[in-house]
């Protein structure tokens, strides 16, 4: 395994902070089923990411696992076994907003089952023999993650920041859940790459995982927000679109197009380190007043699991 950058990638700062899984818990009892008061397509394409992160944030963990004896650095192992600790929460929290969906009359179950065989079955373990084969899908896995975490730690800058959604009345209990997850993934943000240039950093690899991520996300994104207008009780003949998506982007309840766009240079540039991205002061401040997140600190003196 070799790095074939010509130039390897350096943070611009070391603002490395040890990583801990806070044990969260929500309660969805006064959360409506449009979150964000009449705005059914801006609350479902959020939603999205409820049907998207159990299954995906479960894989990370399994192919993390795997991975975790090609670690021959210290600080990394330790920074992985955090970033593994914080996945698996992740994955449990948005997991228990499903059967709140279920309950007011929006079943996941149909679209679930498809991104479960997308994680589980098209990115899981293969019957490989060892060597070189097995391995070459374990580092193909490990750099879709790298590329996946880009898009992460996008959103997550992009939620602690979406003040918009505050001045449209959405769910302080969503808004928190979203904040908190997208907190930490800006404090974690440089640990899947940093994993990636440490196991393999072949920039062909990171540009064709990008091209699939990228791909792949689109796909299931739009297919989840779709799924969820056309099942919506609440919703006659509804519809999601892509121009919708741009005018959220433009009223500053979605990510923008614009910032979407200009972020694939940057995670393909040579020189490219996820510190570029987002501020990891930021994040720690959001997550020092997080409702969830004080409340786990205080069940747990320590703040670990």
């Amino acid at each position: 395994m070799s790095n074939t950058q010509s130039r390897a990638p350096r943070p611009v700062a070391d603002e490395r902070v040890a990583l801990k899984a806070r044990r969260v818990s929500f309660s969805w009892d006064r959360t409506p089923l449009h979150w964000i008061p009449d705005d059914p397509f801006t609350t479902h394409t959020i939603n999205v990411l409820h049907l998207l992160l159990p299954a995906g944030e479960r894989w990370f963990v399994h192919v993390y696992k795997q991975v975790l004896p090609y670690i021959r650095d210290d600080r990394l192992h330790e920074d992985v076994i955090g970033f593994i600790g914080q996945e698996a929460m992740h994955s449990q929290a948005h997991d228990e907003v499903l059967p709140h969906l279920k309950e007011q009359g929006l079943d996941p179950t149909p679209y679930t089952a498809q991104v479960d065989w997308f994680f589980e079955k098209l990115l899981g373990d293969r019957t490989l023999p060892p060597g070189r084969a097995r391995e070459w899908w374990l580092m193909e896995r490990v750099a879709l993650i790298a590329a996946i975490e880009h898009y992460t730690a996008f959103l997550g800058d992009w939620v602690l920041n979406a003040d918009e959604l505050d001045r449209k009345g959405a769910d302080p209990t969503m808004l928190d859940l979203l904040r908190w997850h997208g907190a930490e993934e800006v404090e974690h943000r440089s640990v899947a790459f940093e994993l990636f240039e440490h196991v393999d950093g072949g920039y062909r690899r990171r540009v064709r995982t990008w091209a699939l991520a990228f791909s792949a996300l689109m796909f299931l994104w739009q297919r989840g927000a779709r799924f969820f207008m056309e099942n919506d009780p609440t919703v006659l003949d509804g519809k999601a679109s892509f121009k919708e998506f741009y005018r959220g982007g433009k009223r500053g309840v979605l990510p923008s197009t614009g910032a979407m766009v200009k972020s694939i240079p940057r995670y393909l540039s040579r020189s490219y380190h996820p510190s570029q991205e987002g501020s990891t002061a930021q994040a720690v401040a959001y997550l020092a007043g997080s409702p969830a997140a004080t409340a786990a600190e205080a069940r747990t003196p320590n703040g670990a699991v």
